[in-house]
């Protein structure tokens, strides 16, 4: 996984209506990278609803949220539209991405193990350096410490 310190890797996606989104192209504010396992499932509902719902408090803080998912871009944008999401979800079907930040873990469930993404957080600066890193972060306390990561950072 791609530490604190490290400049993000930079990359382009397709977001949820088949723009390509380049992440070096956002510097100049703080930038959430943060990256969930499937679309429309219950942690990755809560989570996104939660940006969803927190999104004023992002904005204030100036900064930009980006979800990313290994499901292709049909299903992102389902997703988004049926969860009303107000901020961009971009699909990683090839989990290119996931794979750069270290994030393309092997799982298991049931006794069965398998590749996915893992939840995890990437709070970027204005630069596009990471400052804070957040593995395996539960979805229903995701806004709670990203938002104080940015308050930190803006303090800084």
């Amino acid at each position: 996984m791609i530490e604190q310190g490290t400049i993000a890797p930079d990359f382009t996606l397709p977001d949820q209506d088949g723009n390509d989104v380049t992440l070096s192209s956002l510097r100049g504010g703080p930038v959430v990278v943060y990256f969930y396992p499937k679309a429309d499932t219950p942690g990755c509902t809560t989570q996104a609803c939660g940006v969803r719902d927190h999104l004023p408090d992002y904005e204030a803080a100036g900064a930009t949220v980006l979800g990313i998912s290994p499901d292709p871009v049909k299903k992102v944008k389902k997703f988004h539209d049926k969860q009303g999401l107000n901020f961009t979800l971009l699909g990683d079907e090839d989990h290119a991405v996931c794979e750069q930040y270290g994030v393309w873990v092997e799982k298991s469930m049931y006794g069965k193990t398998y590749w996915g993404a893992q939840r995890a957080t990437f709070v970027l600066d204005a630069e596009g350096k990471v400052v804070t890193v957040f593995p395996k972060v539960k979805p229903k306390e995701h806004d709670e410490l990203v938002l104080k990561a940015l308050s930190e950072l803006a303090a800084a």
